[in-house]
């Protein structure tokens, strides 16, 4: 039992130990978020990124029920991003929060940045505002408790009718009926300029609807599936929507030239006039469809911003990826990606359960393999030295083998034993005669401690059985469910890239080859052991008619 207890020990020694975090000790986890900012040139400053936690990327267990111990550090591990919560839903394990990155640039190599968590004792620090850069006037998450709500201004709400949407591109959103929001004003300047975006849904295509109305001077229509951008008359057209599609749709006013965007590419462009009003703004007049992630901005934005708000916040964003930080990794410090790593800190409840299971049963079988292996070396080892003793004895030392030697180990040496005894129990005033009933009763204990050296033999083997029937099913369990689990987070969250369901899956599949790993080695060990103790099953019964038969022409009665 000691010998158990040291290698399940060992066993559990072997799961994954987190290391402290670098930035600040009070902090116990830190991930790495990479960037992938191919194509993205020339190089964007100030971007508000989106990133996605679930469970297929976050341990949601090692961090505050509200997220409250979340912080993002850049590539230097000393430097603080501001950031925000968006939602935070630890039930569910889905998290969405914009980050500020300073600068994203294709050309900068092992761009990444951290996020930390795992501190009971830290309190909320989120800053929409600081989130965003100077330039953005307005940005409406419609999150669903503050749905129209805007997230930098909290005195800025719109009104309207809208439905809760929450399986949405990012996070919330809105469904409208045909029914527009009011958005207070906000200045349109020709001088400065003015960019509009958001993430619209149609339900259906073609449709007949004003996207944006500022009191019948700057307007956005869907005219069947074609956006119309018209300023004071002027009209700028192009772009097809598609239907039941997420899809981007900005414009921007840059003194006298309109930019018209769609999934970040602009589709048309063209001279109108210079506009300055401050009105009003109604949003979805006659649209039906979901509506996410309105932003508003003072400033012209620049072509290379606008696509990158396509490309990064979309559903098959590439752009971030989380994985598990290297042990002891900080700052600029290159190393390869700790695969194992974020597999087990991928693994959804369900799964880590299936495999401390697993890994019981590994240890058990580890340690039935290694007592039967010892046990059928031993036995066939002192079998083999009674047995060439019994065989080389002399007739007047066949009752004599007992003494002299040392067989601890040989069960023939124990069904001899069995035979001696009964024999000794028939010796009267020193003489030996056995009738044929003797020879049967002797031969009746020496076969009884035959069945109890046979069971002896196999004893714990069934749980070698165990191991290879019920290991590769426990691990098909907490695949399923796992898998389950992920596609279940990402329906809800509304996030369907392969960053999100890889590593949920991966994770789940890591059940599968545990179960397996279990009963590989589990078959294996069963085989060999089963055929070495069937050999001395053999041998015992044998050994069993050859003591019977030479005790029989020794002492039986004529």
């Amino acid at each position: 039992m000691k010998k158990w207890l040291l290698m399940l020990g060992f066993f559990v020694g072997l799961s994954p130990v987190v290391a402290m975090a670098t930035w600040n000790a009070d902090w116990t986890n830190q991930k790495k978020i990479t960037i992938n900012a191919q194509g993205v040139t020339p190089a964007v400053a100030n971007f508000p990124v989106v990133v996605r936690l679930h469970s297929g990327n976050f341990d949601f267990t090692s961090t505050n029920i509200d997220g409250s111990d979340i912080r993002f550090v850049a590539a230097d591990d000393k430097t603080e991003l501001k950031f925000h919560i968006e939602k935070f839903d630890a039930v569910n394990e889905l998290a969405v929060i914009w980050v500020m990155l300073p600068n994203i640039d294709a050309a900068q190599k092992d761009a990444h940045f951290f996020i930390y968590s795992g501190n009971e004792k830290a309190t909320a620090s989120g800053n929409a505002k600081a989130s965003f850069d100077a330039n953005t006037l307005a940005n409406f998450h419609f999150i669903e408790n503050a749905m129209l709500q805007d997230s930098l201004q909290p005195g800025l709400v719109a009104t309207g009718e809208v439905a809760p949407q929450k399986s949405a591109l990012i996070g919330d959103a809105v469904t409208l009926n045909g029914t527009p929001l009011s958005i207070p004003p906000q200045k349109i300047s020709a001088t400065t300029g003015f960019t509009w975006s958001a993430w619209m849904k149609p339900a259906a295509i073609p449709q007949q609807s004003t996207i944006l109305n500022v009191a019948d001077s700057v307007t956005l229509k869907i005219t069947d599936a074609t956006l119309t951008l018209s300023v004071d008359g002027t009209a700028v057209t192009g772009g097809e929507l598609k239907s039941a599609a997420w899809q981007s749709v900005a414009f921007s006013l840059s003194g006298t030239k309109a930019t018209l965007y769609l999934n970040g590419v602009a589709v048309a462009t063209g001279e109108v006039p210079a506009v300055e009003l401050e009105s009003e703004q109604k949003i979805g007049e006659g649209f039906t469809g979901d509506l996410d992630e309105l932003v508003i901005s003072n400033i012209a934005r620049a072509d290379n911003y606008l696509k990158l708000i396509a490309t990064a916040q979309g559903m098959d964003s590439q752009l971030l990826k989380v994985e598990q930080a290297e042990a002891g990794e900080e700052g600029e410090g290159e190393g390869e990606a700790n695969y194992i790593g974020i597999l087990v800190n991928s693994l959804t409840l369900d799964a880590k359960i299936v495999i401390g299971i697993l890994a019981v049963m590994f240890a058990i079988s580890v340690w039935v393999m290694w007592s039967k292996f010892s046990l059928v070396t031993r036995t066939d080892k002192d079998n083999k030295k009674f047995l060439k003793r019994f065989q080389e004895s002399k007739p007047d030392e066949l009752l004599k083998l007992d003494q002299g030697g040392n067989y601890k180990h040989s069960n023939l040496f124990m069904l001899y034993m069995a035979g001696l005894r009964e024999i000794k129990k028939r010796v009267h005033d020193g003489k030996l005669s056995l009738s044929g009933a003797s020879m049967d009763a002797i031969k009746a204990s020496v076969d009884a401690e035959l069945v109890r050296e046979t069971q002896r033999q196999n004893a714990g083997i069934v749980l070698l059985t165990i191991a290879i029937s019920g290991g590769p099913f426990l691990g098909l369990l907490g695949t399923v469910v796992g898998v389950m689990i992920t596609f279940a987070a990402i329906a809800a969250a509304g996030d369907v890239n392969v960053n999100a369901i890889a590593p949920g899956i991966a994770a789940a599949l890591l059940a599968t080859v545990a179960g397996l790993g279990v009963a590989i080695p589990a078959l294996f060990a069963y085989n060999y052991l089963a055929s070495r103790i069937k050999n001395i099953t053999i041998a015992m019964q044998i050994f069993v008619d050859e003591f019977i038969t030479r005790s029989a022409e020794l002492y039986g009665k004529e």
